[in-house]
């Protein structure tokens, strides 16, 4: 069964194309094809002062793609994936579904392109189904009461809670850390927080010049430590092996270089509530 984008029938979409956004400096940093001038110039500011960022994507999509695994065969059926992204296969429900057909998936992201390719992001299996809500992470009570949050999950159930590559988009002065247990104290237990963090404990000096570009392109942009990035899993129970680098986190086959840690330059983690 399929789900439809919360969007109004007709309605125009501003794609805001002078204006870059984050979500398509994103695409462009994974060869993609979604995006315009404006993101394609910021991103390009943002390659040639960090080259990594391009592994540094494709380590987050692969973290993506080994955690989303996990969690099917630990049992988990619901995903809730805000920041969503333009949509870049294998997605979040395909994996899943790989696994489990009968998974459910709501993603949520605020990027009118996203929208656009939004039904891409609802090819269910027959057995699950997908969904799609077009809001900000900064009003998680939105996202919670949406109704096509609410007509494809069951909160009373578990679900994972995906926010990867998200929330260093989130200044403190917006709450980050509110707006995550907010989310989290709305579901049941045996639900799960994933996340991914770009840091500046590997290369301070290129990732303070990364969130200037990010700024000065007027994209709020806030990165963190490594104890910032665990604030956001207290009292929630960590998966083994913790918090790490996200190619270090269940990596499939020999394990990469420790050069790649600079390169990628984020954390990865993954608790239990």
């Amino acid at each position: 069964m399929k789900g439809t984008p919360t969007v109004e029938p007709g309605s125009p979409v501003d794609l805001r194309q002078h204006q870059p956004h984050t979500a398509r400096m994103y695409d462009y940093y994974l060869g993609g094809q979604d995006h315009y001038s404006a993101d394609a110039q910021a991103a390009e500011q943002v390659v040639t002062i960090w080259p990594g960022v391009r592994t540094a994507a494709q380590q987050n999509r692969a973290f993506i793609h080994r955690v989303t695994r996990f969690l099917a065969e630990a049992g988990v059926r619901q995903f809730l994936d805000i920041g969503t992204g333009i949509p870049t296969e294998p997605n979040l429900h395909q994996v899943a579904q790989q696994v489990a057909p009968d998974s459910r998936v709501v993603y949520v992201d605020n990027d009118p392109i996203v929208l656009v390719h939004a039904r891409a992001l609802m090819v269910s299996s027959p057995q699950g189904r997908t969904n799609y809500v077009s809001a900000d992470v900064t009003t998680p009570e939105k996202i919670l009461d949406a109704p096509g949050l609410r007509d494809t999950l069951d909160l009373t159930r578990p679900v994972a809670l995906s926010l990867n590559a998200l929330m260093h988009f989130v200044p403190d002065e917006q709450d980050p850390y509110g707006i995550v247990t907010t989310l989290m104290d709305s579901l049941a237990p045996g639900s799960y927080l994933v996340m991914t963090h770009v840091t500046p404990d590997f290369d301070p000096a290129v990732i303070a010049s990364v969130v200037d570009i990010y700024r000065g392109s007027g994209l709020p942009c806030q990165v963190r430590s490594r104890e910032e990035f665990l604030r956001f899993f207290e009292g929630l129970e960590l998966v083994d092996p913790g918090v790490q680098v996200p190619h270090c986190w269940r990596p499939d086959g020999v394990a990469p270089p420790k050069k790649m840690d600079a390169q990628v330059s984020a954390y990865a983690g993954v608790a239990r509530k």
